[in-house]
């Protein structure tokens, strides 16, 4: 059965985030991993596209009833009518999580995906700290996306 990543990220993200975003989809596909994203814009967009230009497989999973405003680059597309929900889908069917930059619809996501024990890398984005101001044990942090994956992939 094959590796499942999660990449997460806004559906409008900075152009450093896009490019992460899309290096990590084609970094995920080339070690054989299906990629997984809410299917829609911006980072999700950026790690489809990523991964279907190195022949890769991307399951979009999105939050609408519909196909409606889908990102082309997905080869499976799911429409969940979940609404933010389909988060929690979205991480329970991952073997890691790979967030880059962040959003309060990213932060559920990871959230979720700690609360369910998956391992989530962190690129960019959100540094959750404790009441004490200390950072929050269990996200991984990555300074690239070369660095993601492989921080991901011995976790999946």
């Amino acid at each position: 059965m094959a590796v499942q990543i999660a990449v997460c990220g806004p559906g409008e993200c900075s152009p450093r985030e896009e490019r992460w975003a899309r290096q990590v989809g084609r970094l995920l596909a080339e070690r054989g991993a299906v990629v997984l994203c809410g299917g829609y814009g911006g980072v999700m967009a950026a790690a489809a596209a990523g991964a279907r230009a190195a022949g890769g497989t991307v399951v979009g999973l999105l939050s609408g009833a519909d196909r409606q405003g889908a990102c082309p680059d997905l080869t499976v597309v799911v429409p969940t009518g979940l609404g933010q929900a389909r988060n929690a889908v979205l991480v329970n069917s991952a073997d890691a999580v790979i967030v880059v930059g962040g959003s309060w619809g990213t932060l559920s996501e990871l959230a979720h995906a700690m609360r369910r024990g998956t391992p989530v890398v962190a690129l960019g984005g959100w540094r959750v700290i404790d009441a004490a101001g200390g950072p929050v044990p269990g996200v991984r942090h990555a300074a690239t996306p070369a660095e993601a994956v492989e921080s991901a992939w011995p976790a999946a």
